[in-house]
């Protein structure tokens, strides 16, 4: 586990790292975006754990589970981005995590609409600066450490 150490009003305070998983759902084999984002997030402090390509939702919600992961970031380029989505939230539901997805790559923009309801945080696209993707994620992932502290888990 890694740990920040942050002064406090009252004393030293030990922090766990947000900690991220990035992953590519379904057949799409093209993940040079996805290690972009990883390393980007990595260089900028948070633990980040890369799934890599060809993963199932039933794998990546596991693995979020078994981590402990504040976020989920899936990179689809594959157009099956509805379908693999919705399968993750479902799976998601069935095991009661609740954590952000950013959902990248190529996406049509009439699909953002839907990628909302299905229930994803962030939708961001070829061409985001990778200051707007960390900012994203930090945010997140304080909103999610923020509400989970308030859960028993």
């Amino acid at each position: 586990m890694s740990l920040q150490i942050q002064a406090s009003e009252s004393g030293t305070e030990v922090k766990r790292k947000y900690k991220v998983l990035v992953s590519k759902l379904g057949l799409d084999g093209h993940d040079r975006g996805a290690k972009v984002v990883a390393r980007a997030l990595r260089d900028a402090g948070f633990d980040v754990v890369y799934l890599g390509v060809h993963q199932t939702p039933d794998n990546v919600v596991r693995t979020a589970v078994e981590e402990d992961v504040d976020v989920i970031g899936i990179s689809i380029l594959s157009g099956s981005h509805i379908e693999l989505i919705s399968e993750l939230v479902k799976k998601m539901k069935e095991v009661g995590l609740d954590v952000p997805i950013v959902v990248g790559g190529v996406i049509p923009p009439q699909d953002y609409d839907e990628l909302k309801k299905l229930g994803v945080a962030e939708i961001m696209g070829p061409g985001t600066p990778l200051s707007k993707v960390i900012e994203v994620y930090r945010k997140l992932a304080e909103e999610s450490r923020r509400k989970r502290k308030g859960e028993s888990r």
